[in-house]
């Protein structure tokens, strides 16, 4: 049977690819010079926190994660990152090819927010590969690609955020229920609100005047603005939180 070894050279993001991608460059070796017809492989990539340090203002991002600082020693496990197809082509030894991995900048998704928590240095990432493979001199011979095949490499957290950074330039992202959604869209038209970021910083208490509050609510006929609602989804829906008989 075939040996196969792998091997991560680089990563980059993407920069014209309709959404966040990053590629990484993989390195594919046959041992003894082997002839490879084709390679169809399965990658998946997770990460490795317990292979980093971290800062302070790293770890008080990563609570919500892992907990106190103080577990860390049982809670740093594997992050599922991607979980991607590849097939290589026909090859002789050795080759190089592109691995092609989508990314979410979706909050809810734990590597995502495990991303977003760094702010420099290298993320440890672990591939493990399986597959089948094509080979043979004077025919084809199918084998498995074993699954205990893996690579280790550091991605530098400097092109998670380029990548970011080209399709969400300096904002951010969060996923909301449709009826949550229906409710903030009402509430910023009957406000006529300008735009998204005004909406959320009225529901915030956050509008740049100090009233903060649901100021389009007011308290008497002489115009005075009522108390600042003191739960947002209250402002946002109108709701008094309470059911009566």
């Amino acid at each position: 049977m075939t040996e196969f070894s792998f091997a991560c050279t680089g990563v980059r993001a993407d920069r014209y690819a309709a959404g966040p991608t990053l590629v990484f460059r993989l390195r594919v070796t046959a041992a003894a010079g082997a002839r490879v017809h084709a390679l169809a492989l399965r990658c998946q990539i997770r990460i490795e926190p317990a292979r980093r340090t971290y800062g302070a203002a790293e770890a008080d991002g990563l609570s919500d994660l892992f907990g106190e600082r103080s577990r860390w020693g049982s809670t740093l496990q594997p992050v599922q990152f991607a979980q991607v197809a590849l097939m290589v082509p026909s090859f002789t030894g050795e080759i190089e090819t592109d691995l092609v991995v989508p990314c979410t900048y979706d909050m809810d998704v734990a590597a995502t927010r495990y991303l977003t928590a760094l702010t420099d240095g290298e993320v440890p990432l672990l591939m493990l590969f399986s597959g089948t493979a094509f080979t043979g001199d004077g025919g084809f011979q199918v084998e498995p690609v074993p699954w205990d095949r893996e690579a280790a490499f550091r991605m530098p957290v400097a092109v998670w955020r380029e990548m970011v950074e080209q399709h969400f330039p300096g904002c951010g992202w969060i996923r909301l229920p449709r009826d949550t959604m229906d409710a903030l869209l009402a509430y910023r038209s009957r406000h006529a609100l300008t735009s998204w970021e005004a909406t959320l910083k009225a529901l915030l208490g956050d509008d740049g005047d100090g009233r903060g509050g649901d100021r389009g609510d007011r308290g008497d006929d002489d115009g005075v603005l009522a108390p600042p609602a003191r739960d947002p989804f209250r402002a946002l829906t109108g709701s008094t939180g309470r059911t009566d008989p």
